[in-house]
């Protein structure tokens, strides 16, 4: 979901005040032409000392850009990005008070799929193009989501926890059997939004045996490899969220979706976690309505001590990871990639991936 990271927190990039910068509101200036050796990733992690922001290029980014997640509020975005021209941002909000205040602000460049840190409204009501990288982390997202799911039927964490504190060693015959496993194979897998990712696990899943279906958007007739929503909750034996977070979608899995699932499915959210209710989440499973779930994402992020999520972490069949189902090594170089090449079109006068 990231969504969607190796960059996180927001960055700027400044322009020379005596050469011409790209195209943005205002600008009648030629496009400055870009050069490859500027094929980095700007860290601009001091906060007001006025120094050259560090330079990453993809072989560096896990080791400096993942392990340091900036936090700021709005106030300090708008400190960052005073004279900028470009910011790059991630998890780092960029709303109407950043835009009004950072009048210089040509382009924001979210280094992630997901771009709800950005108001595109306000974007838009500033002539500021947004945009992202997509398709970066397709592969590392399925993969992930289907070993969750895998791991789930199957148990895995709920086994090894039972050998590491000795269990198997004490048990009477040569196996342990606490927990049920399932298989996938023959299974339906409903699948809630049918984007690169979406598409690609519905095609791991088959290539397990499984059979995948997706939502329908919208009331009218589903297409080919789709059903209702409605259809779907209630005859899935596992769901996979890969949808993204807006007014539509938040709070889309409650009591009401969790009390049409009549299969006691899995549910594996690798999308956003603002799409589930997860206090409803935890009543599922008190209740026995689902048979499991794992999640990558949660609604805070990271997700504190007390949160529904992390209160949820350990039982023997639920699974928490922290938001790492994009962060394969070759994912984070796809992304720093996508993220230049963004860059370079802005730099040359075009906007690809425009959102907003």
């Amino acid at each position: 979901a990231c969504s969607d990271d190796c960059v996180h927190g927001a960055r700027s990039v400044r322009q020379p005040t005596s050469g011409s910068t790209g195209p943005g509101r205002g600008s009648d200036r030629p496009p400055r032409a870009p050069a490859r050796s500027e094929k980095v990733c700007r860290a601009a992690r001091d906060r007001g000392g006025g120094r050259e922001p560090r330079r990453l290029d993809a072989d560096q980014a896990h080791q400096s850009g993942c392990a340091q997640v900036a936090r700021l509020a709005e106030l300090e975005v708008a400190e960052r990005l005073a004279g900028a021209q470009v910011a790059i941002t991630n998890k780092c909000r960029i709303g109407a008070d950043v835009f009004a205040s950072a009048p210089d602000l040509e382009l924001v460049a979210v280094a992630a799929t997901g771009t709800d840190c950005v108001d595109k409204e306000a974007a838009r009501a500033a002539g500021v193009p947004v945009t992202n990288v997509t398709g970066y982390a397709a592969d590392s997202v399925a993969e992930h989501t289907l070993a969750l799911l895998l791991a789930l039927a199957r148990a895995v964490p709920a086994y090894d926890r039972a050998v590491a504190e000795g269990r198997w060693a004490d048990a009477p015959g040569f196996c342990l059997f606490d927990y049920p496993i399932r298989d996938l194979s023959g299974r339906r897998l409903g699948l809630i939004g049918r984007g690169t990712i979406g598409r690609a696990v519905a095609a791991k899943a088959s290539a397990l045996g499984m059979e995948p279906v997706f939502a329908a958007r919208g009331p009218g007739a589903a297409g080919p490899g789709e059903m209702p929503f409605a259809e779907l909750l209630a005859t899935s034996d596992a769901i996979s969220l890969h949808c993204p977070l807006n007014e539509e979608t938040r709070g889309l899995i409650g009591r009401e979706a969790f009390a049409a699932m009549e299969r006691r499915p899995f549910l594996v959210n690798t999308a956003r976690g603002g799409i589930v209710d997860e206090h409803a989440l935890a009543e599922a499973l008190d209740r026995e309505i689902i048979a499991g779930a794992a999640f990558d994402v949660a609604s805070v992020e990271p997700a504190p001590h007390g949160h529904p999520l992390t209160a949820l972490a350990g039982r023997a069949n639920v699974i928490v990871t922290p938001h790492v189902a994009w962060a394969s090594a070759s994912a984070m170089a796809a992304l720093a990639e996508g993220l230049i090449r963004g860059l370079e079109a802005w730099a040359s006068g075009r906007t690809a991936n425009r959102v907003a």
